[in-house]
């Protein structure tokens, strides 16, 4: 099978740590896990910039406060979807990422944006996908009736939560469950998941080979 995109070989992270833009678009819980772990020179990652659609996040807030550089770029800036993800991508562009990583960032990237970070863009979504795409995954398992759901973290490709998989975590289903409870059940392990992956990728490398994800 011949690896479709390999762009971050291994390299020790005491050389460089790996540049890490945050997508945003609410409170930036994930953010807050990463900039917890990014001071440790032993993680191998280092958030450099935070980037939002909206310029009311809470997230761009965390980011401040923590002295990491923002920029927003707001859809109604722009003409068109395709100018927006274009303005997007160049602004992404700046901070010279390694990663990308869009936690809670509530738009889907376009075919535009993903070429100019193949391979290099993940997304973190609550459920065991493929199961429960979309936007409601958490609602979508309740309804189901399913008794475990949890967490996944997956490279971004065009579709809707549709990329290859990069790591899961299971979080069983409670017999009163709502979706506010099991949601924020589901975020702690959200949390965890994304700060251990960034992490191992950072230090070890990921290479995308059709849909298996090798990391390390």
């Amino acid at each position: 099978m011949t690896a479709a995109h390999g762009p971050l070989d291994p390299r020790p992270a005491t050389i460089s740590a790996r540049r890490v833009v945050v997508l945003v678009s609410g409170a930036g819980s994930n953010l807050a896990a990463l900039l917890a772990a990014h001071d440790d020179a032993a993680y191998g990652a280092r958030v450099v910039g935070v980037v939002s659609d909206r310029a009311a996040a809470g997230g761009l807030d965390i980011a401040r406060a923590a002295g990491i550089p923002t920029a927003v770029v707001a859809p109604r800036d722009f003409e068109d979807r395709t100018g927006w993800d274009r303005g997007l991508a160049d602004t992404v562009a700046i901070f010279r990422p390694d990663l990308v990583v869009s936690a809670g960032f509530m738009r889907i990237l376009g075919a535009g944006f993903l070429a100019r970070f193949p391979a290099r863009v993940l997304n973190t979504h609550p459920a065991l996908l493929p199961a429960f795409p979309g936007a409601h995954g958490v609602r979508d398992a309740l309804a189901h009736g399913v008794k475990v759901t949890g967490c996944t973290l997956h490279v971004v490709d065009a579709g809707v939560d549709t990329g290859p998989i990069v790591a899961q975590v299971a979080v069983a289903v409670g017999e009163d469950d709502d979706e506010p409870a099991l949601h924020e059940r589901i975020k702690v392990a959200e949390r965890e998941l994304l700060v251990e992956w960034v992490g191992r990728i950072a230090r070890g490398g990921l290479t995308v080979e059709g849909r298996r994800v090798v990391v390390g």
